[in-house]
């Protein structure tokens, strides 16, 4: 929002907006680790009989804690209802912490139809106490502090339909069965039941069903059902309350087609990527699936990530999670006929890191680590294997130099390709995928021969180039790399002062040291202005927050819904099971701005894009709330976030390209 426009229409309404904002931010910070807190009931019927929805108030309160809100409700009657959220030093808060609440709009688990996002301080203009009305619908919200850093405090509110607040009545199942049918009704090679359920009530847990007899499994995705024969799918539902539906059934009749081709695809799967000595995966296996049919031919292949639901296949399949998985897959032809499911089982380990605490890495050209070969931003599907130097392919290749010509740059591969052919890091076909991808790549092209800046070896002298505002601090290390303090408290920021990036790529590698089997809660700030005598923020590590981007680093299961390559605030990346990283190992991160167009690039893998299209961040808006639209820079600073001295983050190798 415009500041000049926005703060005379929230003055106008200072009275009421800002009363109710005030109650719900205070209630935010101190909810998201709610769990189980007492809070205010609001599902009693008054001593006038009157319906408790029409007077009920919902109050969250905050105090000096910053992992569980001093106190927040638990249930609600759906209806009009009054949230209050007070962070004031009357519920306890002797810090001016700024503590939120945050209504979940973005998780289809949970109701969404409610956007809250309160921030308070006991040192605001209303003494960190506001109010807002809402209508809340029957089910489950989720609420958190959106505050970055934060968001390890979260809670459910379950709404019910009204009169006892008691949810007693069970969901509601269905059934749906797809598939070609001939003039009986019987469905031709195979049929697809497809189940749904919904509860007004605290809403819908799990659906369960069984085929033919056979015992209740949860329902994860479409049934295919393609033997021949009579078959009958039993199902019911489940809700959050624990009513359970009535069994029901729907029976299918599944006959030969008509045509000649009676028999299923044939489908094979293949795992590459490189393997140690007990052959596991190392960092990351590739999962290749391959269907024939000699009769009707491949209408698609299906597959499931660890009993996931079954998704097209369109690519090979790169798993990046540590441990053990199982892909299932499946083949449908053109005539109906479905394979059965097969699955394919691994490990994958993360790799030895060659680096010991306090050895510098090796002497290499670029530092690039990823899974596979990448020339500029050409895959190649080549493991990038590392040399007994320490050296990786991708390091040699060196494409993030500056390179005067194409030519010059292409003389280069193929005398790098040589070198590892030679050596055994690659075999033919890969020397021929890198060469092949190099000339398809722009690396050395006119109007792309400037090569990535260091900002940040390793050195004093590189460290000096930045300042530190805020709270906590970093410190240098032996191997090059910066952490964040274990002793020194609070949030700050370290950020890079000497140029202002408008389109540019950002690479830099990032690793989660918290403690234990914590997660650390960090980010990388980017396009934000100068942080010292903003004209709207008295306090330089909050510029950042409020006037640029975070794209998050936070591995937590738990927690803050925003995960790692998220923009805080305006949008979440759902991180998929293939794509959790355990802590102590390093990440390749890189950002890439062009317009106001955001890729976040992970381990070499594209895992969100962003438009950074006019927008709200708090709803509803706050006076000094510049939205997205006080984030539309085509300029800006580059910084990284400490949190405080739990969440132990450590960066190196930071360096910038304009694009």
């Amino acid at each position: 929002m415009t500041h000049g426009s926005t703060r005379a229409v929230a003055a106008a309404r200072a009275a009421t907006a800002r009363r109710r904002l005030a109650v719900l931010l205070a209630l935010c910070l101190a909810a998201l680790a709610l769990g189980t807190l007492p809070g205010a009931r609001a599902d009693q019927r008054p001593a006038d009989g009157r319906d408790p929805a029409a007077q009920q108030v919902l109050t969250w309160t905050a105090d000096n804690d910053i992992t569980r809100y001093l106190s927040a409700p638990t249930t609600a009657v759906a209806g009009e209802a009054t949230l209050v959220f007070e962070n004031s030093a009357a519920t306890g808060n002797t810090t001016g912490m700024p503590h939120t609440l945050t209504f979940d709009t973005s998780n289809p688990e949970y109701n969404n139809d409610v956007a809250v996002n309160i921030m308070a301080n006991p040192n605001d203009a209303n003494g960190g106490r506001y109010e807002v009305t809402v209508n809340l619908s029957p089910g489950t919200y989720r609420f958190f502090c959106a505050i970055p850093g934060h968001g390890q405090m979260q809670g459910e509110l379950v709404v019910t339909e009204g009169g006892s607040g008691e949810d007693t009545t069970p969901p509601e199942a269905t059934a749906d069965v797809d598939g070609e049918r001939n003039a009986d009704g019987d469905y031709v090679g195979s049929a697809t039941v497809t189940l749904a359920a919904t509860d007004g009530g605290s809403g819908v847990d799990r659906i369960d069903y069984a085929v033919d007899g056979e015992d209740f499994t949860p329902y994860e995705a479409p049934i295919v059902l393609n033997t021949v024969g009579e078959h009958t799918v039993t199902y019911r539902a489940t809700d959050k309350a624990g009513n359970v539906s009535a069994d029901q059934t729907v029976t299918v009749r599944v006959v030969e087609p008509s045509g000649e081709d009676t028999t299923p695809p044939e489908v094979t799967a293949t795992v590459d990527g490189e393997r140690n000595a007990d052959g596991d995966y190392v960092t990351m296996a590739t999962v290749s699936l391959t269907a024939t049919d000699d009769a009707s031919g491949v209408a698609g292949i299906e597959y499931s990530l660890n009993g996931g639901a079954f998704t097209p296949y369109t690519a090979p399949v790169m798993v990046h999670s540590v441990g053990d998985h199982t892909v299932g897959y499946r083949a449908t032809d053109n005539a109906g006929n479905s394979s059965a499911t097969e699955s394919v089982a691994f490990s994958v380990v993360p790799p030895d890191d060659p680096e010991e605490p306090g050895e510098p890495p090796a002497d290499c050209p670029e530092s690039d680590d990823r899974p596979l070969v990448m020339v500029g931003d050409e895959e190649t599907g080549v493991p990038n294997r590392t040399a007994p130097d320490g050296c990786t392919i991708n390091e040699v290749i060196e494409d993030e130099r500056g390179w005067s010509s194409k030519g010059s740059f292409l003389t280069h591969v193929r005398t790098v390709t040589d070198r590892l052919y030679i050596a055994g890091m690659i075999d033919e076909d890969g020397q021929t995928r890198i060469r092949e991808a190099a000339e398809r790549s722009d690396v050395g092209e006119p109007g792309n021969r400037d090569g990535y800046e260091r900002i940040l070896t390793g050195t004093e002298q590189s460290l000096d180039r930045w300042a530190h505002v805020g709270g906590g601090a970093f410190e240098l290390n032996d191997d090059g790399s910066v952490t964040s303090s274990t002793t020194v408290p609070g949030m700050g920021m370290l950020w890079f002062p000497e140029a202002q990036y408008g389109d540019f790529s950002l690479r830099l590698k990032f690793r989660d040291d918290a403690p234990g089997d914590a997660s650390a809660n960090s980010g990388v700030f980017v396009r934000f202005p100068r942080v010292h005598n903003h004209p709207e923020e008295s306090r330089p590590e909050w510029v950042a927050i409020k006037y640029g981007h975070e794209v998050q680093i936070y591995d937590g299961r738990y927690g803050d819904q925003y995960k790692t390559g998220s923009v805080y605030g305006f949008d979440v990346v759902n991180r998929g099971e293939a794509m959790t990283v355990p802590g102590g190992v390093w990440n390749d991160y890189e950002i890439r701005v062009i317009d106001q167009h955001y890729w976040i690039y992970r381990n070499g893998l594209l895992i969100n894009e962003f438009e950074n299209a006019p927008g709200q961040l708090f709803s509803p808006p706050r006076a000094d709330d510049p939205g997205t639209d006080g984030r539309q820079h085509d300029t800006g600073y580059i910084g990284l976030q400490t949190h405080g001295t739990s969440d132990v983050i450590s960066f190196r190798d930071i360096r910038i390209r304009s694009l």
